[in-house]
């Protein structure tokens, strides 16, 4: 049995992909575009895997092990590595945060698992990935939004700063009513956050002007 640290080669077919990947979409040009590269010189660098009965998990490389599918190779390098479900998790996560292409959704995605496994903190987390705690706090927070909007920035049909504006609408029906005006007509972002203060005195005056309408019982009195 090969230990811990051994370089191999794998058939593809005996690899898994990573279930604790945050990538929750892959740029289709720049997969193809690694594909061709992987079919003239071969890949370069050997992702990491750790063995799942016979079989290998992908800890770090699922975009070289999706490129080499695609440019029809049958072994990939590997190099084999001992872990745990919480250090691969860990690993898998940071990995791709470091590499700092993640979408915002995505990162929020990755920081809230890691703290979901509850052995570290947002402090310490902030610290491994180079980034201050209210950075974390901040994307983190974008998955508040609704899922509409949260797919409109997962796809770069609106950007982060947008997003973080749509956070102040708390009701759902009208941040999709936001987030389809930023789109159709094409509103800056200090544009929406005027939009939205708008709408925000709006309705504080709506709920002034309810609460000083009389109650039945107050007409009654002399």
């Amino acid at each position: 049995m090969l230990e811990n640290g051994s370089l191999v080669v794998l058939n593809l077919n005996d690899i898994l992909p990573n279930r604790f990947q945050p990538r929750i979409q892959f740029d289709e040009v720049k997969l193809h575009e690694l594909a061709e590269s992987i079919r003239k010189y071969g890949v370069i660098q050997p992702i990491v895997v750790r063995q799942i009965g016979n079989r290998y998990e992908i800890i770090a490389g699922e975009r070289r092990y999706k490129a080499s599918v695609l440019a029809n190779r049958t072994t990939i390098p590997a190099i084999i590595t001992k872990l745990n479900d919480r250090d691969a998790e860990e690993i898998a996560l940071l990995e791709n945060i470091q590499r700092q292409n993640l979408t915002a959704i995505e990162e929020a995605v990755s920081y809230k698992r890691i703290l979901g496994m509850g052995y570290i903190t947002q402090e310490e987390l902030a610290k491994k990935v180079g980034k201050s705690q209210s950075t974390i706090a901040n994307k983190i927070r974008l998955l508040n939004l609704d899922d509409q909007v949260q797919s409109a920035l997962l796809h770069g049909k609106i950007s982060e700063r947008h997003a973080r504006s749509l956070l102040r609408v708390h009701d759902k029906d009208k941040q999709i009513h936001m987030l389809h005006r930023i789109m159709e007509e094409r509103l800056t972002v200090k544009r929406t956050d005027d939009v939205i203060d708008e709408l925000i005195s709006q309705e504080q005056l709506k709920q002034k002007n309810v609460q000083s309408i009389p109650k039945p019982n107050d007409l009654s009195q002399p």
